[in-house]
């Protein structure tokens, strides 16, 4: 596995993309000397890469996420695809790569794309994408290509968060020339991709998302705020310190505050009734401090 890695870094150095893939290997190398049990911020490293990649070894696993049954079942068989891809590859098959993850904020997208990583013990390379667009006509398209170039060098897992910014509708009011190749761009890089890692790319605005962007990806994933035993199961999974003290939450309370909440509002919540249960409670957790942190973070959106 080493040795084919060191072949297609220096096939990258024969590309002329030589500092490029020095650099994303050492990224590489460093998350994996510091992997444990949490996720590793990696230092950034300089040039090209710093302004287009964060490069981490997630310790996420997919068991952490809470997700509904279907969409669990579903992404779960991406990672055994992979885990067994020269089972399919003995039939002329191959395991699906391109992901699209569509949901509003806070759902658990991010969240599962670590897992992902986690699971198959990848790095995650989470794509900058102010680092990719900038004013001048050709570069961001160009920086785009570096990008794509990197997968077959490195083989990882591919994060675009927010896709809608480079793959908006090419029928939208605001469109512009440099909008429409950066798109195009991408499109046809996305269709030529032919490396063994993993894109996804995610979205909260579906509608903006031009059509043939969807057909350029293998499977789309859709995402929805939790429901009342999600929403609680996040929680829970927030509050591990308070163990004891959670048997005695009035749930059905917490369940009607909680909704609409998204799960990243719920681990939010947690943390901050924990943080007031300690200072203000003496490290009692009860259900004044939950449904008090659902309310502010409701009245976040209500705003």
């Amino acid at each position: 596995m080493r040795e084919a890695l060191t072949g297609q870094i220096l096939q990258a150095g024969k590309a002329g993309r030589g500092k490029f893939a020095e650099d994303l290997q050492k990224a590489v190398t460093a998350a994996r000397a510091e992997q444990g049990t949490r996720a590793v911020q990696i230092a950034r490293p300089r040039g090209d890469l710093a302004e287009l990649l964060d490069v981490t070894y997630p310790g996420v696993g997919l068991s952490d996420a809470v997700l509904r049954p279907d969409l669990r079942e579903g992404v779960e068989r991406i990672v055994i695809e992979h885990k067994r891809r020269a089972e399919l590859e003995a039939y002329h098959l191959k395991p699906r790569r391109k992901l699209l993850f569509v949901g509003p904020p806070g759902t658990g997208k991010s969240m599962t794309a670590h897992g992902i990583a986690t699971e198959l013990g990848l790095p995650l390379f989470t794509v900058q994408l102010d680092g990719v667009i900038t004013k001048y006509m050709g570069a961001s398209a160009s920086k785009l290509r570096l990008i794509f170039d990197s997968m077959i060098g490195v083989r990882g897992v591919y994060f675009f968060d927010e896709i809608d910014a480079i793959a908006a509708s090419r029928g939208a009011e605001n469109d512009i020339g440099e909008a429409r190749r950066l798109l195009n761009s991408f499109l046809q890089l996305v269709d030529r991709d032919n490396s063994h890692s993993i894109i996804i790319a995610a979205t909260n605005h579906s509608s903006l998302l031009d059509r043939a962007v969807f057909r350029r990806f293998d499977s789309a994933f859709h995402y929805e705020l939790p429901t009342g035993e999600e929403a609680r199961q996040v929680l829970k999974n927030n509050l591990l310190a308070f163990e004891k003290q959670k048997q005695e939450i009035d749930w059905d309370l917490v369940d009607e505050r909680a909704q609409r909440l998204s799960q990243a509002d719920l681990v939010a919540a947690a943390v901050g009734a924990a943080r007031k249960a300690v200072l203000e409670n003496e490290g009692q957790l009860t259900t004044d401090e939950l449904v008090w942190a659902l309310d502010a973070r409701s009245q976040i959106h209500a705003k």
